[in-house]
């Protein structure tokens, strides 16, 4: 629920929500594991091990994408901390642009790898359990053409991730403002 622009002004939010760092941290780490579970399930020869790594990868990215439309409804309905002050006008446009890239890129990721696993015609269940529907009629063409795009996303999104991080950092020791600080999960609140 928002709260007025008058209680905005008496009481600034200074810090994400504990429902806001709990799924950015919880995305985070899936992420930086699916990056491991593709990197390895596209490396690993063909046997039983690399068919469960692509299940695990197939499952886990429906889970990031489940996550960040939560991530999304949560923003789109709570209080997000304003921006310190100081920041100049191109950082708060570059802020802004960098996140929505990262959630652009956080839902075209594993909604292309869906594309992939539907074109391909290859039935599917989510950690072995869970039949995931096919968005797409099988088609060789398209799973190629998604497939390339799913590489170019996940290249896409390790950058925007390390922009993100390097970001992050710079606030922190460098422009010395809470921005870091009122996202880590074990910090106390900052007022």
């Amino acid at each position: 629920m928002r709260s007025s622009p008058l209680a905005d002004r008496q009481s600034p939010l200074v810090r994400w929500s504990a429902v806001a760092r709990f799924l950015h941290w919880l995305v985070a780490l899936l992420i930086a594991v699916q990056f491991v579970l593709g990197w390895l399930a596209v490396s690993w020869h063909l046997s039983p091990t690399k068919l469960n790594l692509f299940v695990w990868h197939k499952s886990t990215g429906m889970l990031v994408l489940a996550l960040v439309l939560v991530r999304l409804a949560w923003r789109a309905t709570h209080r997000v901390p304003a921006l310190p002050l100081r920041m100049r006008r191109w950082e708060r446009i570059a802020a802004g642009a960098s996140h929505g890239l990262l959630y652009v890129a956080m839902l075209a990721l594993p909604l292309s790898g869906w594309v992939i696993n539907s074109a391909s015609g290859v039935p599917f269940r989510i950690y072995w359990r869970i039949p995931l529907p096919s968005i797409a009629a099988p088609d060789k063409h398209l799973a190629d053409l998604a497939s390339a795009v799913h590489l170019a996303l996940g290249i896409a999104l390790l950058v925007l991730l390390l922009v993100h991080v390097a970001a992050a950092l710079r606030h922190h020791y460098i422009q010395r403002d809470d921005v870091l600080a009122r996202m880590l999960p074990w910090r106390s609140p900052l007022r």
